[in-house]
C-alpha cells in the first residue's frame, strides 16, 4: 500500500472508531505492523495532526487540521446518518464502507455539540427482510469502467435462462430494495438495455468508449421524458 493511502486510511480510523483507540486496533484497520503504525502517527503529528496518547494508552484525534471545520442542521446530521445506515441493505460492502468513511470525515469537523448529535441520532433506516446479497461479479471494476468510460465483456443469463455473451457501454448503476441494475449501450442489440447485475456471470474490462457516455446519457435521459409525457 502506498505511503500516502496508509495514512489516509490512518486517519480515518482515528476519525471514525471511538476514542481513545488502541494501537493494535489502528494497526489492525490500516494492515501494518505495530512498528509501522507508531511511525505512521509520528508522520502524522508532524504535519500537524493533534493526536493524544501514547502505547499502550491508546490515541485521540483531538484536531484535524487537514479538514475544514463545518456546521450542519441537526435535521441534515439526521439526514446523513440516515443515508449511511441505509447504505449497509444495498449488498454492497465496498460501497457502504466508503459511506462510512466519508461519514467519519464530515463528523470529525464539526462542533462538540453537533458531534455528540451526530452520535446520538435518533433516525434510523428499516428494511424488512434480510439485506440483499452481494452479486457474484466484480463490483468495484463495474465501478471504474463507468468511471473511465470502458466497454464492458459480459456473460449474462436472462430471464429464459438463455445465456449470452456481450459488449456494453456501462452508463451508470441503480440501486433499489430489490435489484441493482445496470444501464448500458448493448453493442449487440444497438440499443439500451438494462441488466440485473445478479444475472452477471462474468465480466471483464474491453475498450474505451468516452466521449460517447455524455451523449448517450442525455439521449436517453430526453427518451425517458418523451416516454413519460413530460
Amino acid at each position: 500500500m502506498a505511503r500516502t493511502d496508509r495514512l489516509m486510511r490512518l486517519m480515518t480510523a482515528l476519525r471514525r472508531l471511538p476514542a481513545p483507540v488502541t494501537a493494535a486496533r489502528l494497526a489492525a484497520e490500516t494492515g501494518v505492523s505495530a512498528r509501522q503504525l507508531y511511525r505512521d502517527i509520528a508522520t502524522l503529528r508532524a504535519g500537524g495532526a493533534l493526536i493524544d496518547g501514547e502505547a499502550g494508552l491508546g490515541y485521540t484525534l483531538t484536531e484535524d487540521t487537514a479538514l475544514p471545520p463545518q456546521s450542519f442542521s441537526r435535521l441534515e446530521i439526521e439526514a446523513l446518518m440516515l443515508a449511511q445506515t441505509a447504505l449497509s441493505h444495498l449488498g454492497d460492502d465496498t460501497l457502504t464502507r466508503a459511506g462510512r468513511d466519508a461519514l467519519a470525515r464530515i463528523v470529525a469537523t464539526l462542533p462538540d455539540a453537533q458531534a455528540r448529535a451526530a452520535l446520538h441520532h435518533t433516525h434510523t433506516a428499516w428494511h424488512p427482510g434480510t439485506a440483499r446479497a452481494a452479486p457474484g461479479i466484480d463490483l468495484d471494476l463495474l465501478r471504474t469502467c463507468c468511471w473511465d468510460e470502458v466497454s464492458v465483456h459480459i456473460t449474462y443469463r436472462d430471464r429464459q435462462e438463455r445465456v449470452t455473451e456481450r459488449e456494453v457501454w456501462p452508463l451508470g448503476v441503480s440501486y433499489s430494495e430489490r435489484t441493482l441494475m445496470l444501464l448500458g449501450w448493448c453493442r449487440m442489440r444497438m440499443d439500451y438495455r438494462y441488466f440485473h447485475v445478479n444475472r452477471i456471470e462474468s465480466l471483464c474490462a474491453g475498450g474505451s468508449f468516452r466521449p460517447q457516455r455524455v451523449p448517450l446519457l442525455r439521449a436517453h435521459s430526453t427518451r425517458r421524458a418523451r416516454g413519460s409525457g413530460t
